[in-house]
């Protein structure tokens, strides 16, 4: 009976703290129903090889599934990478789209498309929208600084088979709100126990969506002491643990970032322990004049060594960085700075991976000497770019220091719109 008189919404909506105050015209900086498109940039602009991806964005509205399910029908490239940026939503339909997902093998990654044609507006205004929900492919640039898939899109992501978190990207989870419209005047007992049959319905299809995903029972453990009105970004042993991202050393590609003294940064997260912690690393290349750059590594300080091992990053055999063993220590971070040579710099950028090199000096008195390998995806554009600021060679730039602008990693920083 009471199944006529109450309708029920089940729902997830992103915690306040990562979200902008709410207008009465829409919810700042993102569209009120999730929009899909291809989008198209420069190359190598998602990853090696690749400028083409599917863009999700928005929030997860109650008509979303059906929408979705009918584009990816005329998209036959199921590898084409999917790049979510969404608050969240209606949790029901991010189950859905998160099966569709599965029955692809769908690629995933969390990401903000900026279409170039709505460069001076929102991405989120009307005439944005517009281009994005034309057919055919929108040119884009592709970022994963400040992208986020919290609350119901984190459902939809666990749908895919192949799942990525750049370091610069987030991952909220919150419990679930169920929202009731009732009509008449049922007893309040009744309401009350209806409430309580459905949020007991709610939790065990979470909990089965979530283990049909293979996604750790963790998780679920960790959304229910998760208020509503709260919100937990996951971090990234977490992101491990759990089965949502395994990659050992995840990383972002070399972005130019538009200070006021430009630079190129690369973000990666070297896992420690079998996945129990991770060690922030940063690049930043500076360039000082049009003949010469430098290149600053910053990384968290490893209490378990001494803080005096030798750093090298090798573009082959002959064309190396080396970095020294005395870094300098800022708070719980160690930077090294040095000048990068012409020979070596044009090998860095026709490089597909760079080398890092360390032979640490322990405490216990015992060095093991490790490497490992780093992607180059975006460097040569953003050196371009780069290079267009940088003085002429026959300036004389100030001497540099041990610590250029704005040295230490941003990483930490939750995003925020």
């Amino acid at each position: 009976m009471f199944a006529r008189i109450l309708f029920l919404v089940a729902s997830l909506s992103i915690p306040s703290a990562l979200r902008a105050e709410e207008t009465p015209a829409e919810k700042v900086g993102f569209a009120p129903r999730l929009t899909i498109y291809l989008a198209k940039g420069a190359p190598d602009a998602c990853g090696p090889g690749c400028n083409s991806w599917i863009a999700i964005e928005g929030e997860i509205d109650r008509d979303a599934a059906p929408r979705i399910r009918r584009f990816l029908a005329g998209v036959k490239d199921t590898q084409r990478p999917i790049y979510l940026h969404s608050p969240g939503g209606n949790v029901e339909q991010s189950y859905a789209i998160g099966r569709l997902l599965r029955g692809r093998k769908a690629v995933a990654r969390i990401g903000r498309t900026n279409a170039t044609a709505c460069a001076a507006g929102t991405q989120v205004d009307a005439a944005c929208l517009k281009v994005k929900n034309a057919s055919g492919e929108v040119e884009a640039e592709l970022t994963t600084r400040n992208a986020m898939c919290n609350s119901a899109c984190g459902y939809l992501f666990l749908g895919a088979t192949s799942r990525e978190v750049a370091p610069d990207a987030a991952m909220a989870v919150h419990n679930s709100k169920l929202t009731f419209v009732v009509h008449g005047h049922p007893p309040p007992q009744a309401v009350a126990d209806y409430r309580q049959r459905q949020m007991v319905t709610a939790d065990r299809d979470r909990v089965a969506y979530v283990s049909a995903m293979g996604i750790s029972r963790e998780l679920n453990d960790l959304i229910r002491t998760v208020k509503f009105e709260d919100h937990h970004v996951l971090t990234r042993p977490e992101l491990y643990r759990f089965g949502i991202d395994t990659r050992p050393l995840p990383e972002t590609t070399w972005t130019l970032e538009k200070e006021a003294r430009p630079f190129i940064r690369k973000i990666a997260l070297e896992r420690k322990d079998n996945g129990a912690s991770f060690r922030t690393m940063e690049w930043r290349l500076f360039c000082e004049n049009k003949d010469r750059a430098r290149l600053m590594f910053v990384r968290e300080f490893d209490e378990r060594t001494a803080g005096k091992s030798t750093v090298v990053m090798m573009a082959d055999a002959d064309k190396s960085v080396a970095f020294g063993r005395y870094p300098a220590r800022v708070g719980k971070y160690e930077v090294w700075s040095d000048a990068v040579r012409p020979d070596t710099l044009k090998a860095m950028l026709a490089a597909q991976h760079l080398q890092v090199g360390e032979s640490p000096s322990t405490s216990d008195g015992k060095a093991g000497p490790t490497t490992f390998d780093i992607g180059t995806t975006g460097l040569e554009p953003a050196w371009t770019q780069l290079l267009a600021s940088c003085p002429a060679p026959t300036s004389v730039p100030k001497p540099a220091g041990p610590l250029p602008a704005a040295a230490l990693p941003s990483v930490s920083v939750a995003p925020a719109h």
